[in-house]
């Protein structure tokens, strides 16, 4: 069967931004709601700086963690 255009398309090999887009939301949702958490509970500011500093370095671990055994998997 022949094309209709002869335009190509990318959209086989945009699921790195997809995986990027949604991580960084969920990181984002994360750490916003550990910090809003701490922060309602009367803790001061360095207080709550510590806990959002410690909750983005537990993500990274986490997604790190979790990229290094599907990598892992996949060889």
């Amino acid at each position: 069967m022949r094309s209709l255009h002869s335009e190509t398309h990318l959209v086989s090999r945009i699921g790195w931004l997809r995986a990027a887009v949604l991580g960084a939301n969920d990181g984002i949702v994360s750490t916003a709601s550990l910090i809003v958490g701490v922060a309602a509970s009367a803790a001061g500011s360095s207080e709550i700086l510590i806990v959002g500093i410690a909750g983005l370095v537990a993500g990274a671990m986490s997604m790190a963690a979790g990229i290094g055994a599907l990598v892992g998997t996949a060889v």
